[in-house]
């Protein structure tokens, strides 16, 4: 009988879980509202706590499993965001899952030229990969290195890290993108930035249009309610999450239970 009182002393509920990896309290009130009172006080490890939260993200979080191919044109995938959040890394990531595990064709372009760092570093991963490299300098050449790999299923375009605060490399940053209609545009973030900035860098960056967003170094923090907190409720939906610097291991697609267990983890 002791013992038993000891495991429901350290049964932590779902409302708990939530709280303690700082989910904003509007959040919770509205999945109290949306859930059984049953269910929101249910072990955050039980089955039925798993599939309660994963319901309650399916009706406010938009979720979208990684890269979608096409099936008569190149998908052409541009990664964007501020700076030391992981793009070039998370681009390699994803030309390594596609490549090497799915045997699609791909092109590498870098419009990162302010770091001689970040291209040499693309370079080794595309010398890795048996992959051809674009380097452009303007909207004209990323739009003629997407018309030389037209043949591709694939074409990932690395971007420059931008500061939010900067107009001028947020404009150019706009124009680079304006190269073609079809470059679908997720915006990468780091899971360590506080939650204020992190609104912030997102409003600034949507002026390009992002569609998708990227969540790296989930390894790096103990609490994710960031995640939850930005995209509560917004059009843009989440790619996927990165949990370390392994190439190609440390990258999952994005899903709702993928996402409940990083949440209750």
């Amino acid at each position: 009988m002791g013992k038993a009182a000891s495991d429901q002393d350290q049964e932590i509920t779902l409302q708990q879980a939530l709280r303690s990896c700082d989910i904003d309290e509007k959040i919770i009130q509205d999945m109290i509202r949306r859930l059984s009172g049953a269910e929101i006080l249910e072990d955050k490890d039980s089955e039925k706590a798993h599939r309660s939260l994963e319901k309650f993200l399916k009706k406010t979080i938009r979720v979208a499993s990684g890269i979608t191919l096409y099936s008569d044109k190149p998908k052409i995938v541009a990664l964007i965001g501020p700076t030391g959040v992981g793009k070039t890394t998370t681009l390699a990531k994803i030309a390594a899952k596609f490549v090497l595990e799915k045997g699609v064709s791909a092109a590498l372009i870098t419009a990162d030229t302010y770091r001689i760092s970040a291209v040499e570093q693309l370079k080794t991963y595309s010398d890795i990969l048996g992959l051809p490299i674009e380097i452009v300098y303007s909207p004209e050449a990323l739009q003629q290195a997407i018309e030389k790999h037209s043949d591709k299923q694939l074409i990932l375009i690395d971007t420059a890290g931008r500061s939010q605060y900067n107009e001028f490399q947020m404009k150019e940053l706009m124009g680079l993108l304006k190269a073609n209609k079809d470059i679908e545009k997720h915006l990468v973030l780091s899971s360590t930035t506080k939650h204020r900035d992190a609104e912030e860098i997102l409003n600034r960056f949507m002026p390009c249009e992002p569609e998708r967003v990227i969540f790296t170094k989930t390894d790096e923090t103990s609490s994710l309610g960031l995640i939850m907190n930005l995209l509560y409720k917004k059009k843009i939906a989440l790619s996927y999450v990165t949990n370390g610097q392994s190439v190609p291991d440390d990258i999952t697609p994005a899903s709702y239970q993928k996402l409940v267990e990083m949440l209750l983890r």
